[in-house]
């Protein structure tokens, strides 16, 4: 069994950053691919970046340049590194894993492909 824990969410004023992190907890393999989503409220959950265990990254076009999304290994830690927010950033971030050998699609990958999710946290950017 996989848990993912995400952390880092909180209140910010625009223009400012934040960086979340996911925990991976539990059974894991070598191969994996893991991404970030985000839900606002009322809005449908949508991708915002991937990387998979070799490294690779895939990012939402809309949020290229402004987020950066790494990894620790050893730590099995996930990061999104979030720059210049705008209250449209603002929203419920989950991380999400699935065992893959790459993440297939990228960014654009659905959230039912996924078979891990964290309970998210919350992301406030004010005006």
């Amino acid at each position: 069994q996989v848990q993912l824990v995400e952390s880092g969410g909180g209140p910010v004023q625009a223009g400012g950053s934040l960086r979340l992190s996911c925990a991976v907890f539990g059974n894991t393999y070598s191969s994996y691919c893991m991404g970030w989503f985000r839900q606002a409220a009322g809005k449908e959950r949508e991708g915002v970046a991937t990387i998979d265990s070799d490294g690779s990254t895939s990012y939402a076009d809309s949020l290229k340049g402004r987020f950066t999304i790494s990894q620790d290994k050893e730590k099995k830690i996930l990061y999104l590194q979030m720059f210049n927010l705008t209250p449209e950033d603002s929203g419920m971030y989950y991380c999400a894993a699935e065992y893959l050998s790459y993440c297939i699609g990228g960014a654009a990958r659905k959230s039912e492909e996924y078979k891990y999710w964290g309970q998210g946290t919350q992301v406030t950017v004010s005006a």
